[in-house]
């Protein structure tokens, strides 16, 4: 899990987990290269269809920034899993690049999974961001405006990566027994991002 001491970068406030567009980025990546290198070649080779090319650098700057964050059998995986689990792995990948929305995951969705509660609201969001806000000075010089938009991008990641329904009821979210052997051996605290996964560890299959 992200490090409890390392501060909250909360940059998410656009788009979704771009499943497509980050399949696109990372299959332009070379073994060794860096991010930066690899969101160059993304954008001069178009990497995948935007109207503004500042949108597109957006995007690219995004993705790389998430991906960065998986290993090289992790990246494996996301280029030849199915598609479930390459949406585990973006969702994985999430969780550890914004620690905000990790510790939501473990903290909030996941409590409440395992106490049969399956409904999550705005109000979830709120409260759990005003207790974080008193011991981070700069989640509260985040206006209302910015945590508002904050809250809906974070619900529609949780609804992509089908860790949430549409009308915002929690659903198991088991990754396939590969991902869920692969972050028991490197960080099986992680199995609390995917709510049930914890139960069965790596006895998960589908």
């Amino acid at each position: 899990m992200p490090e409890r001491s390392s501060p909250y970068l909360m940059s998410f406030g656009t788009g979704g987990i771009y499943l497509n567009e980050t399949l696109a980025v990372a299959a332009l990546h070379e073994p060794g290269a860096s991010w930066e290198a690899t969101a160059t070649r993304a954008r001069e080779a178009g990497a995948f269809p935007v109207r503004k090319e500042s949108s597109a650098k957006r995007t690219i700057r995004e993705i790389t920034h998430r991906l960065r964050r998986l290993d090289d059998e992790e990246l494996e995986l996301l280029a030849k899993g199915d598609r479930e689990e390459q949406v585990a792995l973006l969702w994985l990948a999430i969780c550890r690049t914004y620690r905000f929305i990790g510790e939501f995951a473990a903290e909030v969705i996941l409590e409440r999974f395992s106490g049969y509660r399956t409904d999550l609201s705005y109000d979830d969001f709120d409260a759990f961001f005003a207790r974080k806000a008193e011991w981070s000075p700069k989640l509260a010089k985040i206006s209302d405006t910015t945590r508002a938009k904050l809250r809906a991008v974070m619900f529609r990641f949780m609804r992509e990566a089908g860790i949430t329904t549409d009308d915002k009821q929690i659903r198991p979210s088991l990754p396939s027994r590969r991902i869920c052997d692969h972050i028991e051996k490197k960080n099986s605290d992680e199995l609390s991002y995917f709510p049930g996964a914890e139960r069965f560890g790596s006895a998960s299959n589908r």
